[in-house]
């Protein structure tokens, strides 16, 4: 819930305040813009222990790295407040943003970082030990599961190429084909080149003791002891509010998931609205996600730009007098000395 004051308008509401949304934040407010980030704090990461291939910040807790953007997005002037956008519409040549508790703010531009949500398959127990002894990435946890029993859940024709991925981190890699097709021809192939053993039948359960992963059961009762356990999730943007706008997530090209499409400067079918991170880059780690929220951040700033400009110069083709344009940079100075510099 919102409890800092809003202001009426912003050039720029970011909704989501992951990597993406605080690093085109940090990029719009360095450029004076007035930007508000509106975060639900359910960051997709939040399970994991650390944020990983991130120079620099190798290992930090997700949280400390979130709050660490938060503080520095807030040092040059932006405003990021906890609550959960349900609505965006047009209003005049911009948006009106509706958050959960009734709070509405304009904007000149949208920025759309919410992320996407893990479909993990329905088997009792994947979730509870998910981003710990459950993973997905080879680079985001991989070293972290190295030379452990490692089991690979299929849940699709990526399941091949992840078993191959996590042999390079372990000896002891075992497929589970589950509710998928058996591997044939040359994938079949290529995890027997590995040693990688594929086991028929349904899995039934991710097996706990002493609050650690112990293994997977099958349909015939048979405990495959594993200390790690590998699947390749589903992935579905989060962008549902986005419905009033026309803008819908899509069928990501991969055939795995649902991703909100943009160009690569991270324009949105919608004019005005720029989205970046995982809500449109399904498989971006947190570096990359934040690359494409500076990326998007500028590009935000320089379409706000070129709006001034081509209103400057229309002014100025309608006769505005000196006067008339002193008045203007006047009210323009005052607007930077308020944060609101447009």
């Amino acid at each position: 819930m919102v409890t800092e004051t809003l202001q009426n308008s912003y050039d720029v509401v970011v909704i989501g305040g992951g990597a993406a949304g605080l690093n085109g934040a940090l990029m719009l407010a360095r450029s004076r813009r007035s930007v508000l980030v509106v975060d639900a704090g359910q960051p997709r990461n939040a399970p994991a222990a650390g944020v990983h291939g991130l120079l620099g910040r190798e290992g930090m807790a997700p949280g400390d790295l979130l709050a660490r953007g938060r503080d520095e997005v807030r040092g040059y002037g932006g405003q990021v407040v906890a609550g959960t956008v349900e609505s965006a519409a047009r209003h005049d040549a911009g948006f009106v943003v509706t958050l959960a508790d009734g709070s509405r703010v304009r904007a000149r531009r949208l920025l759309v970082t919410t992320g996407l949500v893990d479909e993990l398959p329905e088997v009792p127990g994947l979730r509870e030990r998910w981003g710990r002894e459950v993973v997905h990435c080879p680079y985001c946890h991989g070293y972290e599961v190295r030379d452990q029993a490692i089991g690979v859940l299929a849940t699709g024709p990526m399941s091949v190429h992840q078993a191959l991925m996590f042999a390079q981190l372990s000896d002891d890699v075992v497929y589970f084909v589950h509710e998928s097709p058996a591997p044939t021809g040359e994938a079949a192939e290529r995890l027997a080149a590995l040693h990688i053993p594929v086991l028929a039948g349904t899995v039934t359960a991710a097996e706990v003791a002493d609050d650690r992963l112990v293994g997977l059961r099958l349909a015939d009762g048979t405990l495959v002891r594993r200390d790690a356990i590998a699947v390749a999730t589903r992935m579905v943007a989060r962008a549902g509010f986005l419905g009033d706008l026309g803008l819908r997530p899509v069928p990501h090209p991969s055939g795995f998931g649902e991703h909100l499409p943009v160009d690569e400067l991270g324009r949105a079918e919608v004019p005005g609205v720029w989205a970046a991170g995982n809500v449109t880059d399904l498989t971006a780690q947190v570096g990359a996600a934040a690359a494409a929220g500076a990326l998007a951040g500028a590009q935000l700033n320089a379409d706000l730009i070129e709006e001034r400009v081509r209103e400057a110069v229309a002014a100025r083709a309608d006769g505005f007098s000196a006067a008339d344009e002193a008045r203007v940079a006047e009210r323009v100075l005052g607007d930077r000395r308020h944060g609101l510099a447009g």
